[in-house]
Order: C-alpha cells, then sequence, then structure tokens
C-alpha cells in the first residue's frame, strides 16, 4: 500500500507518495503558480530524474486533477494509494491532533478557514476532490496548529477583550507545526536524549518563517499569532508590527480589509523594505550595492536573534537551537548573523562548519553548527513535514495512533 502527502498552499499544491512498509518516497512532485498565468507541473522520482509539464491550473481541484493523470500517464497505479494525510494550516482550538477526515471534519475545517482564508479553502479544495479521486483511501487531517496546542493560557492569550477570545475565537494559535516536531525530536535524536529531557529553539526559516520555544519536547510559545503573520520579518509577510500602524494606514489611505490583507500578506516583508526582492538570495547578492537589501538582512537578523534570546529566558536554557526550512537549511549567511553577538549565552557557532552546511549547494545532511564550547548545540536539521504526515496517517488507519505525539513511535525519532 502507499500513502499520499498532500500539501495545498496559497497557489501551490505539493505531493509525495511513500511506500506505507519502508516510508520511502516513491514519487512526488507538486503544481507551482496556480491560478496564475503558465502554471507548471513536476515530477520527482528517487532516482533523481525530474520531469516538468506546463498544465492549467484554475485552482487546486484542476491542479490534483493533473497530477493524478500525470501518475497515471507513467504507469502508477493510484488504486494502490489506501491512504492519503492532508496538511491543513488551521485546526483552531477544536483539533489538537491529526484526526480520519469525515463530513463533519471537513465542515469544520470550512468553518475555521475565517482564522486561515488563504490556507484553509486551499486545504479543503484538496480533500474534496483527493475523495473524488480516491474513493476508497481513508483521509486524515494533519493541523499546523496541533504541536502547538500545549502552549499555555498566558502564552496564548492576547490583552484584548475576553469576549474576543470566547466568542471569535481571537488568540495565538501558531503555524509550521509539523515542522517544529519533527526538527525536535531529531535534535533529541542527535543529542542522544528523550525529547521530553530537550529544549529546543527550533528556527523555521522559509518564505514563511516562524521560532519555537519547545520545552520538554512540548511547544511553550511560538512567533505566530492567531495568523501567519506575526514574528519574524518574511519574505513578503509583514512579522512583527504595531497594530496602531495598520488602522493608521486603513485611515489615510482609505484601505478596506481586503486591500490590507493583500499589502500585509504579498507586498510587505523583504519585499515592502527593498521594493524589488522577496528572496533572500536576491538580497544577499545585492547587499553591497543595495542599501535596503543589505537593512533588510539586518532586521531579519536582528528579528531573529530576540526571538532566539526571548526564548532562551522562557526555557531557562536551551539543548539545541535547530535551523531549518528552505533558507534556514542553506543560507548560512543568515545564519551567522542569527547567531552573532549570542556567545555570552552560551551560542557559540563554528563559522567553518556553519559555511559548508547547505543540502542544495554541498549535499549536506544533518549538521552541528556550534563551536565545541557552544553551551547550546546550534544544528542545521532538513526539515520533513511529509513524513511526520504520513507516519500520522498510517498510526490513525492501523489504530496505533497516539494523540499525545510524545507517546508517539515515529520511525525518525
Amino acid at each position: 500500500m502507499y500513502v499520499m502527502a498532500l500539501n495545498c498552499g496559497s497557489a501551490t499544491l505539493k505531493y509525495q507518495i511513500f511506500d506505507a512498509v519502508s516510508k520511502q518516497v516513491v514519487v512526488g512532485g507538486g503544481v507551482d503558480k496556480i491560478g496564475l498565468p503558465n502554471p507548471d507541473i513536476s515530477q520527482k522520482y528517487p532516482d533523481g530524474r525530474k520531469e516538468h509539464h506546463p498544465c492549467e491550473a484554475k485552482n487546486h481541484n484542476e491542479a490534483l486533477d493533473h497530477i493524478i493523470s500525470l501518475l497515471k500517464k507513467t504507469g502508477f497505479d493510484v488504486s494502490s494509494i489506501g491512504a492519503v494525510g492532508h496538511r491543513v494550516v488551521q485546526g483552531g482550538e477544536k483539533y489538537k491532533n491529526s484526526v480520519e477526515i469525515d463530513d463533519a471534519v471537513v465542515k469544520t475545517i470550512d468553518e475555521l478557514s475565517v482564522l486561515a482564508p488563504l490556507h484553509n479553502h486551499a486545504n479543503l479544495m484538496g480533500i474534496v476532490t483527493a475523495r473524488q479521486h480516491l474513493p476508497n483511501a481513508r483521509q486524515v487531517a494533519v493541523f499546523d496548529t496541533a504541536f502547538h496546542q500545549t502552549m499555555p493560557d498566558y502564552a496564548y492569550r492576547y490583552a484584548v477583550p475576553a469576549a474576543w477570545y470566547r466568542e471569535l475565537g481571537v488568540r495565538k494559535y501558531g503555524f509550521h507545526g509539523t515542522s517544529h516536531l519533527y526538527v525536535s525530536k531529531r535534535a533529541a535524536k542527535i543529542l542522544g536524549k528523550s525529547a521530553r529531557e530537550c529544549n529546543v529553539i527550533s528556527m523555521h526559516i522559509g518564505s514563511g518563517a516562524s521560532a519555537c520555544a519547545i520545552k520538554n519536547g512540548l511547544s511553550i510559545d511560538t512567533s505566530m499569532g492567531m495568523t501567519p503573520l506575526s514574528g519574524l520579518t518574511m519574505g513578503t509577510r509583514t512579522g512583527d508590527i504595531d497594530p496602531g500602524v495598520v488602522l493608521y494606514v486603513m485611515d489615510r489611505l482609505g484601505f478596506g480589509t481586503k486591500e490590507m490583507q493583500t499589502w500585509m500578506n504579498k507586498s510587505s516583508g523583504h519585499l515592502g523594505i527593498t521594493e524589488c526582492f522577496s528572496d533572500r538570495r536576491e538580497l544577499e547578492n545585492n547587499k553591497d550595492k543595495n542599501d535596503f537589501c543589505k537593512l533588510a538582512l539586518a532586521m531579519e537578523a536582528a528579528n531573529a536573534r530576540k526571538y532566539i534570546g526571548a526564548y532562551l529566558a522562557e526555557l531557562g536554557h536551551a539543548d539545541a537551537l535547530v535551523f531549518t526550512a528552505g533558507v534556514g537549511e542553506n543560507d548560512y549567511y543568515l545564519r551567522e548573523k542569527m547567531c552573532e553577538g549570542l556567545e555570552d549565552l552560551g551560542i557559540k557557532m563554528d563559522k567553518a562548519a556553519n559555511n559548508m552546511a547547505s543540502p542544495k549547494e554541498f549535499g549536506s545532511g544533518e549538521t552541528i553548527l556550534s563551536a565545541p564550547d557552544s553551551k547550546t548545540k546550534i544544528m542545521m536539521i532538513p526539515t520533513n513535514e511529509e513524513l511526520v504526515i504520513v507516519e500520522d496517517t498510517i498510526a490513525i488507519i492501523n489504530g496505533t495512533y497516539k494523540p499525545d505525539h510524545l507517546e508517539m513511535s515515529y520511525s525518525f525519532a
């Protein structure tokens, strides 16, 4: 039997198909630029081969149609897919762990779309279409927010009228939970300790970015809030901002909420600062001739250092500081800048090791980046959210799933 991991982003659809026994990927790929001009479907194989095909995909339903069609054309028996695990961004307070999908779950995910309008609707389209194409496969939802449901109330509540929390669900939820779960367990494994014995600061740095404070294996705080807008500086999202700024700009420029959503999600962050670049590679390539690129990188590094310091204070001590996701795994310049000046806090980087740690450039795997006398181990750990999704899915259909992830027997832990 095979298990598909399906990740529907706001304008992308990524998938991987795993052998249920070996937990190895047999094929994967995705569709980019959904709803935009010239979408592209790619399919990757374990031997490194990659195929690209142009396609028309106005929405996620059409994108998954193309994926299923391509799998069939390449000889893959889609009827052998016995289960599909779906990444769902927002589970609210309702879902504290992964669940098998039925009509009631679909209805609740739809209702929670108001808290994640750019993502939950896309996740839902993937679920509906997968149920149509694979009617005999069991479907499982794995929530980004579930890992953070262990946060104490003083960490997730906002100092706003209590009725907003009770009636509107206004609170911190956090995101990137499957990634933070995966790397925290890998960090414990590398340290030779149980996850229950480890304090980890996890830095998921991609186009979207979040930090997480993990105490004795459990999330106790995270930088993203009710939405994926707050916290660290990101490619096109604001990160932390005075809410008064939003009110001021809306009043002065006459923006409605939809316009402001677009500005804050799509036109802020590095793109807003530089007015031309959101990709860190472009920022670094131009930092010596473009002062705004230099400024954007300095702002991101300073913001990250503030979160690392704050989480050290919350945790008391950190066994590991982990960098992960596309930028965290491959950008040794930003990793160095994010750790600069933290030596007195027990975080000391080995610059030579850091400069050689990049899966894309050097084919690096998990790497220790800290100096031998660093009190906190600094690590680069490539994330594997799809494996978390697949293992939760397999456990649910086999009846071995444990809602407490510390009780789960994950292969990677």
